[in-house]
């Protein structure tokens, strides 16, 4: 018997990130981590920076980062509007640790400051966490 699957995209202001038939999706929403299976009611949420996880109909596990955006869940199909979308496989470590810790000496610069600056550091800082957290996550995955 087949497992049903439901149709995924990632959509960024610059490009389709994905398009593939899943079994499942978890994401990271405003109100904590949400996993969306077929034939899920559907709902409209904000996302925070962090993991996506992705099971294929092959029964593959993939994984992508997200700094942002919003999921719409349709009664066919799941649509995430991102920020920024990356690909766990595509990320690299080493630039992932040098934007992290150069956003880490920006906001400590900053701290007493400006707040809309220091704020601004603060989101780029949670992405390159998030993209850090996909990447390790991913290659877990891979062992």
């Amino acid at each position: 018997m087949a497992k049903k699957t439901i149709k995924f995209e990632v959509v960024t202001p610059e490009k389709v990130v994905l398009k593939k038939q899943v079994l499942q999706v978890t994401v990271p929403t405003e109100d904590g981590e949400i996993t969306v299976l077929p034939e899920h009611i559907p709902l409209m949420s904000i996302l925070k920076p962090g993991v996506i996880e992705m099971k294929l109909e092959e029964g593959e596990l993939e994984v992508m980062s997200v700094s942002g955006g919003f999921i719409e869940v349709m009664r066919d199909k799941i649509i995430i509007l991102a920020d920024t979308a990356e690909r766990a496989d595509e990320l690299d470590e080493a630039r992932i640790e040098e934007a992290r810790a150069r956003a880490e000496a920006r906001k400590k610069e900053l701290e007493n400051v400006d707040e809309v600056q220091f704020a601004n550091i603060a989101v780029q800082l949670e992405k390159e966490m998030a993209r850090l957290k996909a990447l390790t996550r991913w290659r877990r995955l891979k062992k």
